[in-house]
């Protein structure tokens, strides 16, 4: 498999699921404002969405949109414990907080990387990230991980939004629960392998 992905994007989390699952694969990096791949190939000619991440599968066809990737990865290691098995209450759950990562936490913070954000745009994206933070704290408090005491693939994710924070001046120390969290699943060896392989730790 190829794996496509810009440091610190939300491709970190299947990059971290890549390594959690101990499954085979080349990296490739993307240059997103040029749309070219770390050999210069067209992105685009790959993923027409020309977003990250992108997994290439060893017979070409190519799956995008992060809460896929992830969820198809654990399906190749069941016994990796990242997903419920499909089919169970549980896996519906996963789905669940997934889409809630995806369309609230992670959308919610896409304003913030825009030059063109005006104050008072600004204070209501922070307002609205401010809330998705009280019901994230409300939901993970008492918790290790998000589906409770097994890292899955919910908590790659969910890792990966909540460090693009310091980049746009929230202090999550704000919420103690998230705060903990976060440190919690950066300190996982494979979270911090990854964290290296993208050049984001020394």
């Amino acid at each position: 498999m190829k794996f496509y992905y810009s440091p610190g994007a939300c491709s970190l989390s299947p990059h971290i699921v890549l390594l959690e699952a101990g499954l085979p694969f080349t990296p490739d990096k993307v240059d997103l404002k040029a749309k070219k791949t770390a050999n210069g190939a067209d992105y685009l000619a790959i993923n027409s969405k020309g977003a990250v991440p992108a997994l290439e599968l060893d017979d070409g066809r190519v799956l995008t949109e992060g809460s896929a990737i992830v969820q198809y990865l654990a399906d190749l290691k069941p016994d990796s414990g990242l997903a419920p098995r499909a089919g169970t209450f549980e896996r519906y759950q996963l789905m669940e907080i997934l889409n809630y990562i995806a369309s609230e936490v992670h959308k919610g913070f896409d304003p913030l990387f825009n030059p063109a954000i005006t104050a008072e745009w600004k204070a209501a994206v922070l307002a609205n990230l401010d809330r998705k933070f009280d019901w994230l704290t409300g939901f993970l408090r008492g918790k290790n991980f998000v589906m409770g005491t097994t890292f899955t693939v919910a908590d790659a994710y969910l890792f990966t939004i909540l460090g693009w924070s310091g980049h746009v001046a929230i202090d999550l120390k704000k919420w103690p629960v998230l705060f903990a969290y976060h440190a919690r699943v950066g300190q996982r060896p494979k979270v911090q392998e990854t964290l290296k392989a993208e050049g984001l730790l020394k």
